[in-house]
């Protein structure tokens, strides 16, 4: 039996759109806890402006929202389908969507209260986290707050079969373009840390985990 082509990240997540909330809750190791505990570190005064990478549908603001109804958020993400609910969701309130890779998406300086980034970031190498990083502390304010909540990797053999295996699949599919594929290749808990360090931030902290979900919060 053959393998599943890799897809292009938006193009995955936009076919899988039905399904897609109840999968994250049922099967996402914490999936029934970790949007509440992450909103929960979120800035509660009114009208706090938030950054969400790869906002998805949205099920860290279903958990948000009810906390602090006048936040103004942005989120960012390649797939338009998923975004769409978001917005049907939350209709009403403070949101604008940006599709677009938040790699490429620029940020501004000294803008957000907090940013937040929900099981998107586990796709990506510990180099093109450094950058993104960077970017991010610059568009926190002096006292903002980054929650990464992700899939981590237990140990560094995991990482590596993840990488490997990404690169053999890619290799197999004639793959040379520098496009996002859809495949886990999750870091472990250190290489994550060093990503944050290296992009400025200095105070980062697990505040909880399930499995081999954790939620991190910097500053």
């Amino acid at each position: 039996m053959s393998e599943p082509h890799l897809e292009h990240m938006g193009d995955f997540f936009n076919r899988r759109i039905d399904g897609y909330e109840e999968h994250q809750i049922k099967y996402v190791d914490g999936g029934s806890e970790l949007y509440a505990v992450t909103a929960a570190l979120l800035p509660k005064e009114p009208r706090a402006e938030i950054l969400d990478l790869g906002c998805g549908t949205g099920l860290e603001l279903d958990a948000y929202f009810p906390l602090n109804p006048t936040a103004s958020v942005t989120g960012i993400d390649l797939a338009d389908k998923l975004t769409d609910e978001l917005l049907r969701k939350h209709a009403g309130k403070n949101v604008q969507v940006i599709l677009a890779s938040y790699f490429d998406e620029p940020f501004g300086i000294s803008f957000y209260d907090a940013a937040v980034s929900v099981m998107s970031l586990h796709h990506f190498t510990k180099e093109q986290k450094i950058p993104l990083y960077r970017k991010l502390k610059a568009a926190l304010k002096p006292d903002g707050i980054f929650v990464l909540t992700d899939y981590l990797a237990p140990d560094q053999e995991w990482e590596d079969r993840c990488f490997a295996e990404l690169a053999r699949r890619k290799a197999a599919e004639g793959i040379v373009d520098d496009a996002f594929y859809h495949f886990d290749t999750p870091l472990t808990a250190a290489h994550e840390t060093e990503a944050l360090l290296a992009g400025g931030f200095t105070e980062i902290e697990i505040r909880a985990s399930w499995g081999n979900t954790t939620v991190i919060a910097a500053k």
